[in-house]
């Protein structure tokens, strides 16, 4: 129960201690309340994650404070940790003996470390030098962890331990010093040779005087041999012992008992050598005591926390905020425990009280769940004010409380003559004289166990008063009249566990600000119970508890009726951003196509310029090498020939100019007027003709078997060629456009290999969005170049389960009948 540092939290009621406060505050939670939140069996769950017995009692002895600061440390080295297991890495955490014995030794002068001492000595500095090691390489990434470092005793300490001490057994070293080494040596030298000795005195005698199978043994601390009593050729010696029916002897041969001297005195040397390194050891540790005790705290405490962040990765959770008291209380994604223990499926629940409500009234029938959230809720609060991360969500909001009362079970007491509800009203006492606005109250079935409409006006002043001083309250209860309370007080809210009205069994499923239904008519009668007595009771029931049932179900009604909607609509959304994303990824397809065509028919208009220059320079010469001729012509007939050659070449000239014309022409068509016929690309790449100008200025732009309004300012104009004039009829189909009228037959018969691929392409997406099975491709069986492009779209295309060509009857190796996944 020591502080190791400033703000850490420490065990036991210690920690709720000021070393400047002359007076013991009391604990958050006293020992009942601890037991009826069964916190220590959760402190179990956290300790069986420590490495070592140190570190597991450590966080069992773990108890709530209301330090804020020192509650957010703690909280903060824990996220440190859990950030590391969640990028794949650790902090190490290490066993270390108990070294209480050892550190009261070194403190009194004179006093002598025992070899049990000196093991846990070398094992505390080896945990220690390896966590400190560790703490130092994860020092950039957990910097509050590292804080928690000790400083080592020197090196050579260490090291002088490593040489002189066992670390299983803490027994010396021979290398423990050179004297010891020698007198070991001794101790063997002289018991080999009085082992001689004895076995030539044994073998000496006749078999009638020693027992079958007789042996050197050792009795007494001395080596002897058995001999029987009666015998005559029993040797002179020393009886040290006798056997049980007194019929052998244990005796010590004259002859040996000067080895059997040498032997004692070689082994007296051996202790008084032990007994000086002992010493030795202990005067070399006896400075660094307080060293070795920090670094013996500085390990127990990191397999602590090690420890915490174990647990917390392990179950899910999220560090909470610990804030100052009178704050918000949220508990999201809170789960208990024990249940998440023993059970592989725990609804969680998300909890949240405003700074203004303070009192939280949940109903509803029994099994639903009611007492585990309060559990769960008291748990959690305690958990974090000991340092510990519980299993909650992202988001959690906690304050600090300074005192913590439940009242949860049957509390009956015989012997201190105590009924069930003289019980409640003890702790309720207690609790109306001690809860200000920095305390959590749980009140399990408040108001129970006596008359309902005494029980249930108690409780409801009870309350009232809590409320009005700012005490959290969270109470569970089935009485009527309370689960009107928050209608009629300020700061109280009501909750419920939903329960599914067809089955009649609970969901678990938290529900803030309606009341719960009890159902203890609908379950009895699912039970069994005989109808007319049911009826009677029905008829029993006050009007007015008869009238808030009634509205409890129809509120219940429409509760179901908005989540069946917000379902759909969850639903819906998450349909539409489906489609959303894979139209995403479609018009970045498109995109990428049409980059890529746009850089081919730059690549093919600058090719066609430079071939239109080659020939119009090839056409000049001509013409110059036409009029050389025809100036060097003497006669009329050559003068002629001359005339035709330049006729000629000028005529190429001008095929060559009028080539060039047209490249350029090409190149600036975007500016041709859009009208009907006019061959357009669209936005998206899909190349098509103008079927209609609309009178609101969109296009009416026809690809294939589609049709599509698009803006004029989207389409651009494609040069028209003798190929495009030759495929008008067969435009390239658009291959965004989600419609039910996407074809499931193409017809690529006359395209380019380009045009095919475009247009394979175009009708595959078109498909896949109206849900085709299949789609069939006639490219005709020609040269085959339009065929083999068409194979190798579908073989790249994910989409598609497989391809074959059609059947005789439908078009044979003509056509292409592609099914989808």
């Amino acid at each position: 129960m020591t502080r190791v540092e400033t703000g850490r939290i420490t065990s036991g009621v210690q920690a709720q201690r000021s070393a400047s406060t002359p007076f013991a505050l009391p604990p958050v939670a006293d020992p009942a309340t601890l037991a009826t939140l069964e916190f220590e069996a959760a402190l179990g769950l956290v300790a069986a994650r420590a490495a070592g017995a140190l570190g597991a009692a450590r966080i069992l002895a773990r108890r709530p404070v209301a330090d804020v600061d020192a509650i957010r440390a703690e909280l903060a080295r824990v996220a440190e940790v859990m950030a590391l297991f969640r990028r794949g890495d650790r902090l190490l955490a290490a066993p270390v003996p108990e070294l209480r014995s050892a550190a009261a030794r070194l403190r009194v002068e004179g006093g002598v470390l025992e070899s049990s001492d000196l093991r846990a000595v070398r094992k505390t500095l080896s945990a220690a030098r390896e966590v400190s090691a560790d703490l130092d390489r994860v020092r950039e990434h957990a910097p509050l962890s590292h804080r928690l470092r000790a400083e080592l005793p020197p090196k050579a300490i260490e090291r002088r331990l490593v040489d002189s001490v066992d670390e299983d057994t803490g027994e010396l070293l021979d290398t423990a010093s050179p004297a010891l080494a020698a007198a070991r040596r001794d101790i063997q030298s002289a018991r080999d040779r009085l082992l001689k000795k004895l076995d030539g005195v044994l073998r000496s005698l006749d078999a009638q005087a020693i027992p079958t199978g007789a042996s050197v043994t050792v009795r007494e601390g001395r080596y002897v041999i058995p001999v029987r009593r009666d015998s005559r050729q029993r040797p002179d010696g020393i009886v040290h012992d006798e056997s049980a029916s007194a019929g052998t002897l244990f005796l010590e041969p004259s002859a040996a008992v000067e080895l059997g001297n040498a032997l004692r005195a070689a082994i007296a040397e051996e202790q008084r050598e032990v007994l000086r390194v002992f010493r030795e050891l202990t005067e070399l540790l006896r400075p660094e005591r307080e060293r070795l005790l920090a670094c013996h705290e500085m390990v127990v405490a990191i397999d602590d926390l090690v420890a915490r962040a174990r647990y917390a990765h392990a179950v899910g959770a999220e560090v909470p905020e610990a804030h100052e008291p009178g704050g918000e209380l949220a508990l999201r994604g809170a789960r208990h425990p024990l249940l998440l223990d023993r059970l592989e499926d725990v609804v969680p629940f998300d909890l949240v009280l405003q700074p203004d409500a303070r009192t939280l009234l949940v109903s509803g029938p029994n099994t639903g769940g009611k007492t585990v959230l309060l559990k769960t809720a008291g748990l959690a609060a305690l958990l974090v004010q000991s340092g510990i991360v519980p299993p909650l969500g992202a988001g959690s909001r906690i304050p600090v409380f300074r005192r913590a009362f439940a009242d949860i079970g049957d509390h009956q007491s015989l012997a201190a003559d105590l009924s069930t509800f003289s019980a409640h009203l003890v702790l309720l006492r207690r609790v109306l004289t001690e809860a200000d606005s920095a305390t959590l109250v749980i009140l399990d079935e408040v108001g129970s166990g006596t008359d309902p409409a005494e029980g249930a006006a108690l409780a409801a002043a009870a309350l009232r008063s809590l409320t009005a001083r700012g005490t959290v309250t969270l109470a569970t209860t089935h009485l009527g009249a309370l689960k009107t309370l928050a209608a009629r007080a300020d700061g109280v809210v009501n909750g419920s566990l939903h329960f599914d009205t067809a089955t009649l069994s609970p969901t678990y499923r938290f529900q803030l600000g309606v009341p719960g239904r009890s159902y203890g008519l609908a379950i009895a009668r699912r039970l069994g119970i005989d109808p007319g007595v049911l009826a009677e009771a029905e008829a029993e029931v006050p009007e007015a508890e008869r009238s808030l049932e009634s509205l409890l179900a129809s509120v219940e009604e429409r509760d179901r009726d908005l989540r069946a909607r917000l379902e759909q609509l969850d639903a819906a959304e998450e349909d539409s951003r489906a489609l959303a994303e894979r139209l995403s990824a479609r018009e970045v397809l498109m995109k990428d196509r049409e980059e890529t065509l746009e850089q081919q028919a730059r690549t093919a208009e600058r090719r066609a310029r430079e071939a239109a220059r080659e020939h119009l320079l090839g056409a000049r010469t001509e013409v110059e090498a036409a009029l050389a001729q025809a100036a060097q012509a003497t006669s009329e007939e050559a003068q002629r020939e001359a005339r035709r050659a330049v006729e000629e070449a000028i005529r190429r000239e001008g095929d060559a100019i009028e080539q060039l014309d047209s490249a350029a022409a090409a190149a600036t068509v975007v500016t041709a007027p859009l009208v009907v016929g006019r061959r357009v690309r669209t936005a998206a790449g899909a190349v098509g003709r103008i079927a209609e100008v609309r009178a609101d200025g969109k296009l009416v732009v026809t690809a294939g078997a589609m049709r599509m309004v698009v803006a004029r300012d989207s389409v651009e104009p494609v040069a028209e060629s003798a190929a495009a004039e030759r495929h008008a009829a067969s435009p390239m189909v658009e291959p965004v456009v989600a419609s039910d009228d996407a074809p499931m037959e193409i017809d690529l018969r006359g395209f380019r290999a380009e045009e095919a691929e475009m247009a394979t392409m175009a009708a595959i997406d078109a498909a896949v969005i109206a849900e085709h099975p299949h789609l069939r491709i006639i490219h005709g069986m020609g040269t085959g170049v339009v065929r083999e492009r068409v194979r190798r779209v579908l073989q790249q295309d994910r989409r598609v389960a497989r391809f074959d060509f059609a059947p005789r009857a439908q078009g044979g190796t003509g056509a292409t009948v592609v099914e989808f996944k």
